[in-house]
């Protein structure tokens, strides 16, 4: 696999998060020690960009203006560039921030357009948090035992009740999406856009060691009410409405949770140039070969979040390959920084334990390296990926074709 080169606008745009993401790391530290303190993030650049990320510009989203065009991060080539360097600052930081985030992936697959002017139109009128809710504290995600309901109401909605659990930024949300049950077996499952004002919506904080930040949340819903026109895929086809459309949000995704990953680990790699001193002999070439690892990784991410965007059918095979990989060095890169520093180094170096901790926390995003390797396992035994084929997205320059102007 040859090198990438992104092209002069995504250059620019990758130069502007690195200025941002400076003021992240002070943030970062700040909401480590007390996740609430979220005033932190609110003048902060990045913090905004993250709050009108994945809002299209069609509903009054401002975007990142830079080098001629506008950028509003709705491709996944976007986000990994954007997320690399902001999780170089701080990954607490940055998954702290307002915004679409999951959600905003979601309602872009399942929404109609009176929910996504429901739904991006709050996201400009105001920072907002928002929450994807699907794991559930006793079945995980899978989506044959999920077990929270959705039944019809006497007044034509419908009434919510059941449980989620690790669901990320849910104590502060204004609004998200919660998966539920209608009926038995994979189609009976369907998601909902859900006002966090709503009665019996609860959402508890978790103790977290790693992205505290991101505030993981347990969630209960005791009978709360669903307005009809809130249930997202109803103009869709029923096998485009439930698990479908998270499997597609999850695949769009995880090219950019790998970028955070690998922007960690080179927060990691350059603390160590900073801080540790000459470094000469086996200890230069090996931090040397860890930077070559870290290049050979953002690769990766950067053709798996292309080949997401070209729509293909291998882009969740190459999203999970890079993923597990990207978790792998991240955990690696920040146990090896640990490691120049002595025995005391988390101790004596806050900044490396944090790294360390973040680091471990995003195996658990989005699924963890087994399920990864199981997905790239099922895209082999079906002929998707290796045997000698090729990406037909990875044929062309990274950055073409999917940058929106303005």
């Amino acid at each position: 696999m040859t090198g990438t080169v992104l092209t002069e606008p995504l250059l620019a745009l990758r130069d502007l998060a690195a200025e941002w993401a400076t003021d992240l790391r002070a943030a970062g530290a700040v909401l480590d020690r007390d996740p609430e303190a979220t005033a932190e993030l609110a003048d902060l650049p990045a913090a905004r960009c993250m709050a009108q990320l994945l809002v299209p510009a069609e509903y009054g989203a401002e975007g990142i203006r830079v080098a001629g065009h506008r950028f509003n991060g709705m491709t996944a080539l976007e986000r990994t560039v954007l997320l690399e360097e902001f999780a170089r600052g701080d990954a607490g930081a940055t998954l702290a921030a307002p915004g679409a985030s999951m959600s905003g992936v979601l309602i872009d697959v399942l929404g109609d357009a009176e929910q996504k002017a429901w739904f991006y139109g709050r996201l400009v009128d105001r920072p907002t948090w928002t929450f994807f809710a699907l794991t559930e504290p006793d079945v995980g995600s899978d989506a044959n035992a999920l077990t929270t309901s959705l039944t019809p109401g006497p007044d034509g909605d419908f009434v919510l009740n059941g449980r989620k659990r690790y669901v990320g930024n849910a104590s502060r949300a204004g609004m998200g999406v919660v998966f539920a049950r209608t009926a038995p077996g994979p189609l009976g499952v369907r998601a909902v856009l859900l006002d966090t004002a709503s009665p019996g919506f609860h959402a508890e904080p978790l103790g977290m060691l790693g992205l505290r930040g991101a505030r993981f949340c347990a969630l209960e819903f005791d009978g709360v009410r669903v307005p009809a026109n809130r249930v997202l895929g109803q103009h869709l086809s029923p096998t485009r409405r439930g698990m479908w459309a998270a499997t597609l949000t999850f695949n769009r995704l995880r090219p950019g949770v790998a970028a955070i990953a690998v922007g960690i680990a080179r927060a990691a790699h350059e603390y160590v140039r900073a801080e540790g001193g000459l470094l000469t002999g086996g200890a230069a070439g090996e931090w040397d070969q860890l930077g070559y690892r870290i290049e050979s990784v953002r690769n990766l991410v950067h053709l798996a979040a292309m080949e997401v965007d070209a729509g293909g059918s291998r882009g969740g095979h190459l999203a999970s390959s890079a993923k597990a990989e990207a978790s792998r060095l991240a955990e690696d890169a920040t146990r090896a920084a640990c490691r120049f520093f002595g025995p005391s180094a988390r101790w004596t170096h806050p900044v490396l334990d944090k790294l360390v901790r973040d680091a471990r926390g995003v195996e658990f995003m989005e699924g963890t390296a087994n399920i990864q390797k199981l997905i790239v396992f099922t895209g082999l035994l079906a002929g998707k990926v290796g045997r000698g084929e090729s990406f037909p997205a990875l044929n062309r320059p990274l950055g073409t074709g999917g940058l929106p102007c303005g």
